[in-house]
């Protein structure tokens, strides 16, 4: 097969060195000679420990995908694959690059013209190269962080339609331009910002406990009622007319502010707060705060 189709380079595992006496003395015996292919042998791909070649097995026991495609081992075992994990094609491409090579630089993001440019078989190294998980997991975050907002939009938009949460592209591209900072993967992205989606239906406890007390409760029902008659519905305008009905009531800063992020997220993550109310709309923001009142 390598002889039909003109391979010039057959670059493989070095468990194949013992093998090459044999390829040669074959090439020899076909008249072939001329036209034998250079043999090169990388190092191989060792377990995360550093200690034993990488196999299935290792990533299964560890969580992470071995092979590039989901694949279906034919006895009833299923194996993971990158691209059914959500890594994407050009950050596996970078990752599986600096296995075993290195540009003999500090820069590991590279296009895939810039590793055609630079690559050469002189800087491989001869011994084996330790699979890193979190390593391909940071490669995938910067190929998101490189994307744009629309791109990641319209995979985001796939996400929810799979999970059947409706959606727009426009509010897409404002949430993963909030919180693609956060994550590695696009699936990633629903748990960071499901509450643009869906009003939460539980509370962090341990938040709830700390920060709704004392006079909170009666200002937050106070607060929705006087949001009804503000009309500037940006960020910066309600972050300075919610500071300014702080500071009237004399209430604390911090517990409002938290126990408000607790109204409109259900605990206390998420970007920006007043980002969030401004992206949630007015009405929506007011029945999120009246709900986690009467709940809570």
């Amino acid at each position: 097969d390598d002889y039909m189709m003109k391979i010039t380079h057959v670059i493989r595992g070095e468990e194949w060195l013992p093998s090459v006496p044999l390829h040669v003395m074959l090439y020899r015996a076909f008249g072939w000679e001329d036209v034998m292919p250079r043999f090169a042998h990388l190092p191989l791909i060792l377990k995360p420990s550093g200690k034993g070649k990488l196999s299935k097995r290792d990533g299964d026991k560890d969580g992470f995908p071995v092979f590039p495609l989901e694949w279906d081992m034919g006895n009833g075992e299923l194996a993971t694959g990158y691209r059914e994990s959500g890594y994407f094609p050009e950050a596996v491409i970078n990752l599986l690059a600096l296995l075993g090579w290195n540009p003999g630089t500090e820069q590991e993001v590279f296009s895939v013209d810039e590793l055609s440019e630079i690559f050469s078989i002189e800087r491989v190294n001869k011994s084996g190269a330790r699979f890193d998980p979190e390593k391909a997991r940071w490669f995938n975050h910067q190929y998101l962080m490189l994307k744009d907002d629309e791109s990641l939009a319209q995979l985001f938009g796939q996400d929810l339609s799979q999970r059947g949460v409706a959606s727009s592209p426009a509010l897409n591209c404002k949430v993963v331009a909030l919180v693609k900072e956060r994550v590695n993967f696009v699936s990633e992205m629903w748990q960071q910002a499901s509450f643009f989606y869906q009003a939460p239906e539980s509370y962090d406890e341990k938040v709830a406990q700390k920060r709704w007390k004392d006079g909170i409760p009666v200002f937050m029902a106070l607060l929705a009622d006087n949001l009804v008659e503000h009309g500037n519905w940006h960020a910066e305008a309600i972050k300075a007319f919610v500071s300014a009905r702080i500071e009237a009531e004399g209430v604390n800063f911090g517990a409002v502010l938290n126990s408000f992020r607790l109204a409109l997220v259900g605990g206390s993550f998420g970007p920006d707060l007043f980002v969030i109310a401004e992206l949630l709309g007015k009405e929506e923001t007011i029945a999120r705060i009246r709900k986690a009142v009467e709940r809570l």
